[in-house]
Parts: C-alpha cells; structure tokens; sequence
C-alpha cells in the first residue's frame, strides 16, 4: 500500500524538508505545491500565513520513519501530517516507489 502524508510549512524550509525525506529513503518522492495560504486559529487568534503543501509519498512501510523524520525536520510545534492511504495505485509506481525507499518485496 502507498500512503500519502500532507503536510504545510514555510515556504523556506520546503526544500530542506523534501530533500531529507527522500535521501533518507523515508519517502520515494515529495511534491511541493507553493503558493497556499494557510488560515487557522493559534493561541486565540486568527493567522494567516504562505505556506507550501508538501505531498510525500511513502509506502506503508516507510510510514512510521517518514512521520517521525517529518516531525523531526518540521519547524512547527504541531506539525500538520494527514496520512492518506491508497489503496489504488498503479503496480508500476508503487514498485518503483518501494524500491526507492529501500522496501523488498518481502516486506510487502
């Protein structure tokens, strides 16, 4: 199975973050969307702020890693991470994915 985390932050740490997950092979690939705005309330008041989304795929193996190594690379105190599970992948992709973050077929 493939998971697929979302996660906002600063636009000036998007790089930072994306590239670390996937040199660690924690995760196959990052997409980052720049250009969101991000409104939500934080100690009382309302905020808004640019923010980029980063779209980290992973497989379900690399799931655990790949959060932990987010938190740990995150700026936030509380870190947005949504984990999304597809269950439709094409074969293809998800081989190629697990084969990036180092994931035998074994461990499938």
């Amino acid at each position: 199975m493939l998971c697929v985390v979302l996660s906002s932050c600063p636009p000036d740490r998007a790089d930072l973050i994306a590239r670390a997950l996937v040199q660690s092979r924690v995760a196959a690939c990052v997409s980052q969307v720049r250009g969101a705005v991000s409104t939500y309330r934080w100690e009382g008041a309302v905020c808004q702020e640019p923010e980029t989304l980063l779209l980290i795929k992973t497989p379900n193996e690399r799931l655990a890693a790949c959060t932990a190594a987010l938190r740990e690379l995150h700026p936030y105190r509380v870190p947005e991470i949504v984990v999304l599970k597809a269950d439709d992948v094409a074969a293809s992709y998800l081989a190629w994915a697990r084969a990036e973050c180092d994931v035998a077929e074994a461990d499938a």
